[in-house]
């Protein structure tokens, strides 16, 4: 299973980005799954590649507590697919929309 992660902080006020995330990840050409103030989840539409190599993105966003003035925000691209190459689907998907998601934070 291959399973790619990026860790972005974000300034305090970044953490309204619910319909920014959900936005961009449309645009990614996914289509979401799960949408709620903290936490997304976005597939690929089947038809494009075989199934083991559809990719599922969650987006989780930490906000910032008192002592913190910075929020996390938490990517994480999987598929079934077996990562024997280093250039895989699921390493071209988190690639896109990491850049995309790190393009409008």
């Amino acid at each position: 299973m291959a399973r790619y992660t990026h860790l972005l902080t974000l300034p305090r006020a970044g953490t309204n980005l619910g319909p920014t995330i959900v936005q961009t990840l449309e645009n990614c050409g996914l289509h979401m799954v799960y949408v709620k103030d903290d936490y997304f989840v976005a597939k690929e539409k089947p038809g494009q590649v075989s199934l083991s190599q559809l990719t599922t993105i969650e987006v989780i966003i930490s906000p910032p507590n008192q002592d913190f003035q910075w929020a996390k925000l938490n990517l994480v691209v999987k598929n079934e697919e077996l990562p024997l190459q280093q250039d895989n689907h699921c390493q071209r998907v988190f690639d896109a929309v990491s850049q995309a998601i790190g393009s409008v934070v």
